[in-house]
């Protein structure tokens, strides 16, 4: 079952709801996209919703419930991720590797493949790149 809470938490001038899932994230990301939410608007256990899609998101099937509940359900069915317990985003960790043949160690995003998506070096200093620290990547 799909579930959701009144539009209430205030952000970039709107107001928006949490959607949960109480059976799995494969149900929850399938209704979201049903519901166009796009990807990015999940963190960690839900989707964060905004108000002009609360109605067609009631209207889909989603039962509306308080947002303690919207907690306790996550919970009752152990798909509860909170922030202190999650690992960080991989984005913000770098890995250092060294191309062979240019002599040049390069700083890749984490999981990135491709030394064109280089971050190190003076040109990703002045992107503004950084090494997840807040300091910038070295090359």
């Amino acid at each position: 079952m799909l579930y959701l809470d009144r539009p209430s938490v205030p952000w970039r001038g709107r107001l928006w709801s949490h959607l949960i899932s109480d059976v799995s994230y494969a149900e929850l990301h399938a209704f979201a996209e049903a519901l166009g939410a796009p990807r990015r608007a999940f963190d960690r256990d839900h989707y964060d919703l905004p108000a002009d899609r609360f109605p067609v998101a009631v209207w889909l099937g989603a039962r509306v419930v308080a947002p303690r509940e919207i907690v306790r359900l996550l919970r009752g069915a152990n798909l509860r991720r909170p922030k202190h317990l999650t690992a960080p985003h991989p984005r913000s960790h770098h890995q250092r590797i060294v191309v062979p043949g240019d002599g040049v160690t390069r700083g890749l995003s984490a999981g990135s493949t491709s030394p064109g998506s280089a971050t190190g070096g003076e040109q990703g200093r002045r992107r503004g790149v950084t090494d997840g620290g807040g300091r910038p990547a070295r090359g």
